[in-house]
């Protein structure tokens, strides 16, 4: 490997710079460096150009989704070897702490949401994963990269929002945002036991999109049309099984504890820039359960079989490729939606 890398950083005025970094070494005995193969870009890395995260530190490489080739190991990975094809968690989690131990590894007391935020992501040719043995997941034989790439991030963020809402065989599950997540949350709640799945947005190409994919069932525009009055109306005036919010929009929390049913789940997995409030006085006799926050991806081996057996496949969400030197053309285009997209693909050329 030679001494610089290109890698995309972020400035702290929110401008972002493809530049050179020195290739990253190994610092723990539980690393590994994984040389990135296909990466791609994710809202939460605008929210931390905008500034909504504070705990990102400027001139950090950017990205935490991505799947790549292992080229070293710490001597105390014992699970993955050189040559190695990997999906990465976007999770660091050591496996050993208090929260570890009961599966929220979101909340790993020696890791978290590191990489792209707090330690430098994927956004690069190269790239250092901490507790490599945990948060790499060896990609079966017959899947390939872009099979594999949206695994620990949001198809994991689609599974927990489905997990989150303990779905049980036949329920009718509406899911507010056909993003990404949102598309991947359809998906998810159909294979744990969704009979019926709801898809709310304001974009109506995205809502026609998760109907011809068959991810929805039924599409509500919730910009012309009355969402509360139509989900009542296809739920015997019931409301929603349960509710997925994957949109952070200004009245898209309000929009799903309205269209959950009485004691129901609402969970909740978007990212808001701006701070949301419970009108509880409104929502009293209703028992609603509120579950929310940063996906923790402790499936990833699981969505991997899953995707080997041909049982979920994510490749539709793939709207372009483009090489790493256009990966700032990249950002706009996918912030401004250009084409419709959902996900850009970034790969390296080398």
């Amino acid at each position: 490997m030679g001494e610089k890398m290109k890698a995309l950083v972020w400035h702290k005025d929110g401008s972002i710079e493809l530049t050179e970094k020195p290739i990253p070494k190994l610092q723990n005995e539980r690393d590994a460096i994984v040389k990135v193969t296909l990466s791609t870009i994710c809202t939460s890395d605008l929210h931390i150009m905008h500034g909504a995260v504070p705990s990102a530190i400027p001139e950090t490489t950017l990205g935490h989704e991505f799947v790549g080739e292992i080229v070293e190991v710490g001597k105390d990975i014992t699970n993955l070897k050189k040559g190695d094809r990997v999906a990465a968690n976007c999770i660091t989690f050591c496996g050993e702490c208090f929260f570890c131990k009961k599966g929220f590894i979101n909340n790993c007391e020696n890791g978290g949401w590191e990489i792209g935020c707090k330690i430098d992501g994927c956004q690069a040719e190269y790239i250092r994963v901490p507790f490599a043995d945990t948060g790499l997941s060896k990609i079966p034989d017959n899947v390939s990269d872009e099979n594999a790439l949206f695994t620990g991030d949001i198809l994991s963020s689609g599974y927990f929002g489905a997990e989150l809402c303990e779905i049980k065989k036949g329920d009718t599950i509406a899911v507010i945002g056909c993003g990404p997540v949102g598309l991947c949350a359809m998906m998810c709640a159909k294979i744990l036991g969704a009979s019926k799945i709801i898809a709310i947005d304001i974009d109506k190409t995205r809502l026609e999109f998760a109907k011809k994919l068959n991810l929805a069932d039924f599409i509500i525009n919730a910009e012309v049309e009355n969402t509360e009055s139509i989900v009542k109306e296809l739920t015997n005036n019931h409301g929603a099984d349960g509710v997925i919010e994957c949109a952070g929009g200004e009245n898209t929390l309000e929009t799903a504890w309205k269209i959950a049913r009485a004691n129901s789940v609402v969970a909740i997995v978007a990212m808001y820039e701006k701070t949301q409030e419970l009108p509880l006085p409104k929502m009293y006799g209703k028992n609603l359960i509120f579950k929310t926050g940063g996906v923790d991806a402790i499936h990833c081996d699981k969505l991997l079989e899953l995707i080997a057996a041909g049982k979920i496949n994510t490749d539709f969400l793939i709207s372009k490729k483009l090489p790493l030197e256009e990966i700032t053309k990249a950002y706009k285009m996918f912030e401004e939606k250009q084409d419709n997209c959902l996900k850009i693909a970034i790969y390296n050329k080398n």
